[in-house]
């Protein structure tokens, strides 16, 4: 990031909507945000132009990969960015006494006009290294985002391509924030649908839910169900009392030559709940199966009313398991599913989709994948929203050069030490197509060029460096806040396309970067020439001891 201090134009918001959360405001920072800047302003240096850089130093989950997630808030932020007169009498009131009275004339006219914003695309798969009153508000609106965006993405990779994953995570998030931002960030990182409608209708992401083991144990009996009629799919006729057509199948299951024996007397209490469920939503049937017993109660009930809901053209959905062994349980729900459609030759019945949820993590779909099972769709929340595996990404903002000038932050543990400069970053790709490895150079370098051979060093250790002739290159860093200069500035994508490039990056990633044990970290590398000039810097900016 880009920022002149000194510019105060008019705020006209660029014609963009604020962040999605009305509490991100200028005042969504801390306090040292506000005391460095007036100290800034005290010594003349607000109109200094400075660079920033944003990133994190560690992959998190134990990982070697994370989705970035949160561009698109920030960039609303700083289209947007006003104090109000409000929130100036709040600063000047915790401010110290001798804060004088042009600082905050200052603040009445600042905006962020001037400011420039460069960023890999948002749902793109970054690693460490690479991205003074935004500081606080961009490192919290991109460390969650990325973090359960990642999240997600791991839990999509254990699950497969094939399954549905549902985020059920709202009533366990971190209050209402975490509930809207973990829906729109874990269906950036893969999920399929949610249960917050909320989020659906701010979002547009798809909706699903069914019922819960409420609504199952409210009825005591078929006598409660009024309205007994359901007209056929097609409107030809009306079935007067499918109660009894329920009953009369559930009497064939029970007789049936490859079910005898399986289960006696269902819980009828809970083949009210399934048939007034069924009543109400025919077309859409999907029954949550393990209020009382699955194998003896919940299949043969929910059997008994998808054949009904057949006899009348409707196709039920499945079921979902919410406890228990959800490999056996499932394994054995599809047998019982094959067995009526070859019974009844009903076609397709065996495939009826079976969800699971119960504190789903990446651990237990891994053990199911080991186990063997017949798991459709995964309904996770605790674990995945509240990213319980970790608590935070670790995101850093460090400036890098002041008034053209390069300045690097030192620190005997390496990791943090800072690389000094206005940057540009490049993907290189090998002849399969994977992405070998991410180079950053100076501002002025010149790109690297397809079947030209490249020096790859590691920033601080001498001995990594390695040769790369790219057989393709891809340029990272797009402008999404022009500022004052005349670079055009990236349209934000609809989150249906973020996520389409977050699955997208994921496929084409390395298998041994991905998995999920002992992972092969990603190599991310500078220039020979950025090489030497942080090491340069170094030696300039380290004191030098002297022995006694």
């Amino acid at each position: 990031m880009e920022a002149n201090g000194s510019k105060t134009k008019q705020h006209s918001g660029q014609g963009m909507a604020g962040p999605t959360n009305p509490m991100v405001t200028p005042l969504l920072t801390d306090l040292y945000q506000f005391t460095m800047a007036y100290a800034y302003w005290k010594a003349g240096k607000h109109q200094e132009r400075a660079v920033f850089d944003l990133y994190f130093r560690k992959n998190p989950f134990g990982g070697e990969y994370t989705v970035f997630a949160g561009l698109e808030e920030c960039v609303r932020f700083v289209a947007n960015y006003k104090l109000s007169e409000d929130e100036i009498d709040f600063i000047k009131k915790n401010l110290p006494v001798s804060c004088e009275d042009g600082f905050l004339k200052y603040l009445r006219g600042i905006d962020c006009s001037d400011v420039e914003v460069y960023a890999i695309p948002e749902g793109s798969v970054v690693f460490p290294k690479v991205v003074q009153l935004l500081e606080t508000p961009f490192v919290n609106l991109i460390n969650f985002a990325s973090l359960v965006s990642t999240n997600a993405a791991r839990h999509r990779f254990v699950a497969g391509k094939s399954k549905t994953l549902l985020e059920f995570g709202l009533r366990r998030a971190q209050g209402p924030d975490g509930g809207m931002g973990a829906s729109k960030y874990c269906y950036i990182g893969g999920f399929d649908a949610t249960s917050n409608v909320a989020a659906g209708r701010l979002f547009g992401i798809p909706l699903r839910g069914t019922h819960s083991h409420a609504f199952v144990s409210s009825y005591m009996s078929l006598d409660e169900i009024v309205d007994k009629s359901l007209r056929r799919k097609d409107g030809s006729s009306t079935c007067k009392d499918f109660v009894s057509l329920v009953q009369r199948w559930l009497s064939k299951i029970q007789l049936s030559n490859s079910l005898c024996g399986s289960f006696a007397e269902t819980n009828q209490s809970e083949l009210a709940a399934f048939t007034s469920y069924a009543l109400a939503f025919p077309d859409s049937f999907l029954a949550l199966v393990d209020t009382y017993d699955v194998m003896r109660s919940g299949i043969p009930n929910f059997c008994a009313v998808a054949l009904a809901l057949s006899d009348l053209g409707y196709k039920a959905i499945g079921i979902r398991l919410d406890s228990g062994d959800l490999a056996y349980l499932s394994c054995e729900v599809r047998k019982f599913f094959c067995s009526i459609e070859k019974e009844f030759a009903l076609p397709g019945f065996g495939k009826m989709t079976i969800t699971a949820s119960n504190d789903l993590n990446e651990e237990t779909l891994d053990a199911l994948n080991k186990q063997g099972h017949e798991v459709d769709s995964y309904g996770i929340g605790t674990y995945l929203v509240t990213c319980y595996a970790q608590a935070a990404l670790g995101v850093v903002f460090k400036l890098v050069e002041i008034n053209n000038q390069p300045r690097i932050k030192l620190s005997e543990d390496v990791s943090k030490v800072s690389i000094p400069c206005k940057k540009r970053i490049y993907r290189l790709y090998g002849k399969e197509g994977y992405p070998l490895v991410d180079i950053m150079t100076g501002e002025n370098e010149p790109s690297p060029k397809v079947g030209e051979r490249i020096l790859c060093r590691h920033p601080f250790q001498e001995s990594k460096r390695a040769y790369v002739v790219p057989q393709h290159v891809e340029e990272l860093l797009r402008c999404y806040c022009a500022g004052s200069s005349n670079k055009k500035r990236e349209a934000l994508p609809p989150l249906k396309e973020i996520r389409e490039r977050c699955i997208n990056q994921l496929e084409q990633m390395r298998p041994d970067h991905m998995r999920r044990l002992n992972p092969t970290p990603y190599k991310v590398s500078v220039s020979a020439k950025l090489y030497d000039f942080i090491h340069f810097l170094w030696l300039n900016e380290a004191p030098v001891g002297e022995l006694q």
